[in-house]
């Protein structure tokens, strides 16, 4: 079973860039499933598709957001990452990374990032 787990900072300036990380075990990010996804909730909010890298490599950004974000990954240690430039207080929000297959969807537990000085 494939799992998924978010890394990174939990409070980052306004301005700066936030980094993070998701870790994948169970499950190569090159071959065993569609998409590598970052997805977020802002509070009071729902989920909101961020961007993903897909097992071919090939990019996917949200178009409110893509001038914003950056996502890669590092398949030597079966890792995908995002990062997010010029954040604002209204990019709090818990962060969670997820894939999709053939049996399902799988996501991490999501880790909060607060925007603040």
């Amino acid at each position: 079973q494939v799992q998924l787990q978010e890394s990174g900072p939990g409070l980052v300036k306004p301005s700066q860039t936030l980094s993070l990380t998701c870790t994948v075990s169970g499950g190569s990010i090159t071959t065993n499933y569609y998409y590598w996804s970052w997805i977020r909730q802002a509070p009071g909010k729902g989920l909101e598709w961020m961007g993903a890298i897909a097992y071919s490599g090939s990019l996917y950004d949200s178009p409110s957001l893509k001038s914003r974000t950056s996502i890669s990954r590092d398949t030597a240690k079966n890792q995908f990452t995002l990062q997010l430039s010029s954040v604002t207080p209204e990019d709090t929000a818990v962060y969670y990374c997820a894939t999709r297959g053939n049996s399902g969807d799988y996501w991490g537990q999501g880790t909060q990032v607060t925007v603040s000085v």
